[in-house]
């Protein structure tokens, strides 16, 4: 574990210490799970990110197949 030193906001803080008293948690245990919530909100941000960027690319590489396939069942069609 490493220590650090933080700077927050009076109101952040004051919002903080209220729910570590009403939970009975230390601060450093609030601010980890805090921490580990963030980091969990971010991974899914990038993956739904990365999936969109995917899911385009398939997209657009789909549509050019069934384009070909289209061309190629009317040649045979006529």
């Amino acid at each position: 574990m490493h220590a650090m030193s933080l700077k927050l906001e009076d109101e952040i803080l004051k919002e903080a210490e209220r729910f570590v008293k009403r939970r009975k948690i230390s601060r450093n245990a609030y601010i980890n799970e805090a921490i580990k919530t963030y980091n969990a909100l971010n991974r899914r941000r990038e993956l739904r990110e990365k999936l969109a960027i995917e899911s385009s690319i398939v997209a657009s590489h789909s549509l050019a197949e069934l384009k070909e396939l289209e061309q190629i069942t009317d040649l045979y069609e006529d």
